[in-house]
């Protein structure tokens, strides 16, 4: 199911072991999690809504969202159409997480957030929801395609302290100290996503991981000069190994003057969830 060079990558990051345990629930079926938007509903008012359906509180995220027992039909209800609540990837909810932590290490309210790789709109709208009306986040996607879906998912979310664009990383560079907060969600080898892109097994390879690293630290380096000094960068993936995530913290951390403050990652079989990677990091000069 798996190519081998991947299997024999797992097999050496996480031991023999631990590796069959991951890929073994790879192969399984996905956790289905929502996430409510509190401008619209309650979260227990979200629960009775799914009724016998709503299940465990998702850990990382128990004050906004929870799993699904099993996976309704979607498109059939009017409240997800009414931006109620988000279909969202539990371990990507993770990021909510570490910017409530840089949010409290700033010490402010206002804050200007950019999400550079935001599509389809997934922590675009959870960190609306974890920021006041005088703040402004900025959602960008490159992609056109992508980039209109994820316009769609921000207005159904329905907050107006957001501006979506579509510009390459390196238009933010001219924006200098602009931004308290940056997340780059940055595209990837897609190891995390497996079991629900057939696609992304296909495509996988040694040298696509390799080319994936060198496109995250263009992308970083692009629109770094847009983070504020003592600002914070959200850095994730939702692939597993170590070139495109641990690497390239360091990298991050050698080449852009960063300090790394937390690092996680998410596996199928421990974590409730799909492959997921993120990190803290602190920019600590003006480079």
């Amino acid at each position: 199911m798996f190519p081998a060079e991947f299997i024999n990558e797992m097999r050496d990051s996480l031991g023999p072991e631990r590796a069959e345990q991951v890929l073994s629930a790879m192969a399984g079926e996905p956790a289905v999690s929502v996430r409510v938007n509190p401008r619209k509903l309650m979260l227990p008012a979200l629960r009775a809504h799914f009724g016998t359906l709503a299940g465990d509180p998702v850990p990382w995220a128990s004050e906004e969202a929870f799993y699904l027992n099993d996976r309704p039909s979607f498109t059939l209800d009017p409240l997800f159409h009414a931006g109620a609540y988000y279909v969202q990837e539990a371990s990507s909810m993770y990021v909510g997480n570490l910017f409530e932590r840089a949010k409290a290490m700033l010490g402010k309210e206002t804050l200007r957030v950019l999400d550079l790789c935001a599509a389809p709109g997934g922590k675009t709208t959870q960190l609306l929801s974890h920021l006041d009306d005088t703040s402004l986040m900025v959602a960008n996607e490159v992609v056109p395609s992508r980039a209109t879906v994820l316009a769609e998912n921000v207005a159904r979310w329905g907050l107006s302290n957001v501006a979506v664009t579509q510009s390459d990383p390196a238009a933010f560079g001219s924006l200098r100290d602009f931004f308290d907060i940056a997340v780059v969600d940055a595209p990837c080898s897609g190891e995390g996503m497996f079991r629900k892109d057939e696609r992304a097994v296909a495509e996988w390879s040694p040298a696509n991981v390799a080319l994936c690293a060198a496109r995250q630290r263009r992308i970083l380096a692009d629109f770094w000069p847009s983070l504020k000094t003592g600002g914070f960068l959200i850095y994730s993936t939702c692939t597993f190994n170590r070139q495109e995530d641990e690497d390239n913290v360091d990298w991050i951390c050698r080449e852009l003057g960063a300090e790394c403050l937390d690092m996680r990652h998410f596996y199928p079989g421990e974590d409730r969830g799909e492959g997921f990677f993120a990190a803290l990091l602190r920019k600590g000069d003006s480079r």
